[in-house]
């Protein structure tokens, strides 16, 4: 998976803490300056899930790159709504990131995955 920017680097390491290979663009000086466009030309690069709270940008820049006929990574959205921002947030969505990451509706090979809390 790559976090986008909108997310703590602590949700990365509950990931790798539960077996997850997972990266957080706020950690790395290099992703940080990159544009959405280049962002989302990494995650397909790496061959990484990009969850991203960005859901208009990203899911215009999906549509573009399916219309082209362009390959597209896995998106993961979420959403502040689902997952405020409390004191619960990194345990509750890096718990429900990894339910995704095990679970049959994974957001693999360009597909989208809503993320919801697991149940």
């Amino acid at each position: 998976m790559l976090l986008d920017e909108m997310f703590s680097p602590a949700i990365a390491a509950d990931l790798a803490a539960r077996g997850i290979d997972c990266r957080a663009v706020v950690t790395d000086p290099v992703l940080r300056a990159l544009s959405d466009l280049e962002i989302f030309q990494a995650a397909l690069a790496e061959g990484r899930v990009l969850v991203t709270n960005n859901v208009p940008d990203f899911e215009s820049l999906r549509r573009a790159h399916e219309a082209a006929g362009n390959d597209v990574p896995g998106l993961i959205y979420t959403s502040d709504l689902t997952f405020p921002r409390t004191k619960a947030y990194v345990s509750r969505l890096g718990a429900a990131l990894a339910a995704a990451a095990a679970g049959p509706e994974t957001a693999r090979c360009g597909g989208v995955l809503w993320l919801r809390p697991p149940a």
